[in-house]
């Protein structure tokens, strides 16, 4: 009986030296850095023309080494995408302001496009979309200036 015991002892500390050998084996080479974006769309709903036409998407650098935003780009001239050039380090995140211009009224179908040095996704592509309203009677009208009084 106590043989067995002894073997078994023996058996448990050998099996656990070898599951600490796997663990302890170093992790595979770099990944490189790894862009997430906490939204693929920003729906304005309906907005009255002249509203603030401003939104934001946070990046995320899930890699393991620094994530370079290269370029955002519009998809027309009412849709101006800011984003730094400074790179963000792993596991820190940077925001990416997109304006757009509410005083064209009708649907709201833009797009953004992110280039990158991401190892996951060179180009990212982010929407805007809503609609934008007549503001009521009453309302001061927009003009190409700003706001004029009828």
């Amino acid at each position: 009986m106590k043989l067995t015991a002894l073997i078994l002892l023996m058996a448990i500390g050998i099996g656990g030296y070898n599951a600490q050998e796997v663990v302890s084996k170093p992790m595979s080479a770099s990944k490189g850095p790894m862009i997430s974006i906490n939204k693929e769309v920003h729906d304005y709903g309906t907005i009255e023309q002249g509203a603030p036409g401003g939104c934001e998407f946070i990046v995320t650098n899930t890699g393991d080494t620094p994530l370079i935003l290269n370029r955002c780009k519009g998809s027309c001239g009412c849709t101006v995408p800011e984003c730094s050039g400074d790179p963000i380090p792993p596991g820190e995140t940077a925001v990416i302001k997109v304006k757009y211009d509410t005083k064209r009224i009708g649907p709201i179908n833009k797009s953004v496009t992110i280039e990158s040095n991401a190892a996951n996704k060179r180009i990212s592509i982010v929407k805007i979309k809503g609609t934008i309203t007549k503001p009521p009677s009453g309302s001061p009208e927009l003009s190409p200036a700003g706001p004029m009084e009828k």
